[in-house]
């Protein structure tokens, strides 16, 4: 058997303060970078929503990340930011007190810790596109449920629905869901409980993903949507998934602030045939 090269490997729970909640995410830290298709084949290797890959640039607590779903690689994520942060922080590649600063497809996103939580620095991505009836239609039989307002955003449809319980009662066709034309639908509506904002549920199984657990990215274009309803810039949400997740937002002009816990649940060491990385590095 060839000599296997070691990758650590870690399994955080993102907008979580304890484990089994929140979203879980894998976070692979390289020392050099690998190709994209060895990537894609890890993150369908760890069936998770999304896997990260985290590479030193050569500067001080500066790193190139990239995002995985099991079936395709995507522009943003925030769970993954969060966790990969939070596994920076944890092993002491970077001091808590400093920092992060990531190079994405989105941009350079920074990361901020207070000891307690990590605040992530994202692009707003208000929705202000069309979509037109037909969509509108295909989407409330797939939803199965009546949509009050429908828009674009960067990458996602936005639909807003009438309350709180219809939204968490929402039984979504994902054979249906999965021929409209986008990276994923984020549903939403008005919190009625005490403390939280806004609630919402995150669905994509054109990227894989029947239920997103929490999406930080999603919350890119949900804090801007309910500031301008609610006429506040520092809101709570809350995404009401089976193991749902608490989000703090904080908007500030075309930045919104996204802010949670997390707790690694799993540390392990992915083996690589060793002569097939030298090929790649």
């Amino acid at each position: 058997m060839p000599p296997s090269y070691e990758i650590p490997l870690w399994q955080v729970d993102a907008f979580a303060d304890r484990p089994f909640s929140g979203n879980p995410a894998a976070i692979c830290l390289l020392d050099a970078a690998r190709d994209a298709e060895w990537m894609q084949n890890v993150a369908a290797e760890m069936n998770l929503s999304e896997t990260a890959f985290v590479v030193p640039t050569g500067h001080p607590n500066e790193f190139h990340l990239r995002w995985f779903t099991p079936a395709l690689e995507v522009d943003l994520c925030g769970h993954a930011t969060l966790a990969a942060a939070h596994v920076l922080i944890e092993q002491g590649r970077v001091a808590a007190s400093q920092s992060i600063s990531f190079q994405t497809r989105s941009g350079c996103l920074s990361c901020t810790s207070d000891g307690t939580s990590i605040t992530m620095d994202f692009p707003a991505t208000p929705p202000t596109g069309q979509i037109d009836s037909a969509t509108v239609s295909d989407l409330q039989n797939a939803l199965g449920v009546a949509t009050e307002f429908v828009a674009k955003s960067r990458e996602d449809i936005f639909v807003v629905v009438d309350s709180e319980p219809t939204l968490r009662a929402a039984a979504p066709n994902f054979d249906r869901l999965a021929q409209i034309e986008t990276r994923g639908v984020i549903l939403t509506a008005a919190s009625t409980t005490p403390g939280i904002d806004f609630v919402s549920r995150f669905f994509a199984p054109q990227s894989g993903i029947n239920e997103d657990p929490v999406t930080g990215s999603a919350h890119c274009c949900l804090a801007p949507y309910w500031s301008d309803q609610l006429g506040r810039t520092s809101l709570i949400g809350y995404q009401a998934s089976p193991r749902g997740g608490v989000v703090h937002t904080q908007v500030d002009g075309d930045r919104v602030r996204l802010t949670g816990q997390a707790v690694t649940v799993m540390k392990a060491k992915f083996l690589v045939d060793q002569s097939s990385f030298a090929e790649q590095t």
